[in-house]
């Protein structure tokens, strides 16, 4: 109940008023039946602007120290992610991250819409960053399409009276939600943990999420950048490069939409 609340009086009406999202591919997602929701992840907002975009509920797998936070914040984060039904799950080890692969498997088994973040993390400088592969675990074990997301904030000139209202203004943002094609992955049936075959599925997904959201690829792990940023030091483009595999084989690992 209150995911519904939220969505159509709390947060959504007031979402829609002040940033106007505009909704391109809606008809790609189905109006029923298992499907994967796979989206680049710019904000926190992402969280809000998505499933205000669906009529059917979509399902998160959350980190879980949204679910343990404390102080202000942390309350606020609990109450939003346990109120509205979101899941939480540990991503501190290899077994943590089994056990939100089959969280995953069980809520597509339901029939719902899963959301899922393919680059674990939010980017840290706007680009689009390498996928995980769980989810083409997910994909193989349930049959159920991917549907991939670009969630996009462009800005916008908004005139607005007096000089807070024109310094406002100047701030706001447009967001674009934009689905696209769902992604059949039939043809690898029966090939769940073959890794070269999920990370071509991986691949294929962040291909389109690329296409969709016109951002720059970068073959390197965002948890990793960060994890290198908060260690050196250094800025998001320091830590790519020294990151990233050499210019020779990075070519061969940009996402193909031939994957496979």
């Amino acid at each position: 109940m209150f995911y519904w609340f939220l969505k159509f009086v709390a947060v959504g009406p007031l979402a829609k008023l002040v940033f106007r999202p505009r909704v391109e591919g809606i008809g790609h997602v189905p109006a029923k039946g298992a499907a994967i929701i796979a989206s680049n992840h710019l904000s926190a907002a992402d969280w809000v602007f998505m499933p205000l975009s669906l009529r059917r509920r979509v399902t998160f797998l959350a980190k879980a120290e949204y679910f343990t936070g404390t102080g202000p914040k942390g309350v606020a984060q609990r109450v939003f992610f346990g109120g509205s039904g979101q899941v939480p799950i540990d991503r501190t080890n290899a077994s943590a991250a089994e056990d939100a692969i089959r969280t995953g498997i069980r809520i597509l088994e339901q029939g719902k819409l899963l959301g899922i973040y393919p680059e674990g993390t939010r980017s840290p400088d706007g680009r689009l960053f390498r996928g995980k592969t769980g989810i083409a675990r997910m994909t193989l074990e349930t049959g159920a399409p991917v549907i991939p997301v670009a969630m996009l904030y462009e800005p916008r000139r908004v005139p607005l009276p007096g000089k807070l209202g024109r310094a406002l203004g100047k701030n706001m943002v447009r967001v674009v939600v934009r689905f696209g094609e769902p992604l059949d992955f039939s043809r690898y049936a029966g090939l769940s943990g073959d890794r070269f075959v999920e990370r071509s599925i991986t691949d294929e997904v962040m291909y389109e999420i690329m296409e969709l959201s016109g951002q720059e690829y970068v073959d390197v792990y965002g948890a990793k950048v960060k994890k290198s940023m908060d260690t050196a030091g250094v800025s998001a483009t320091e830590a790519v490069s020294r990151l990233q595999p050499p210019s020779h084989e990075a070519a061969d690992r940009l996402p193909d939409s031939l994957a496979g």
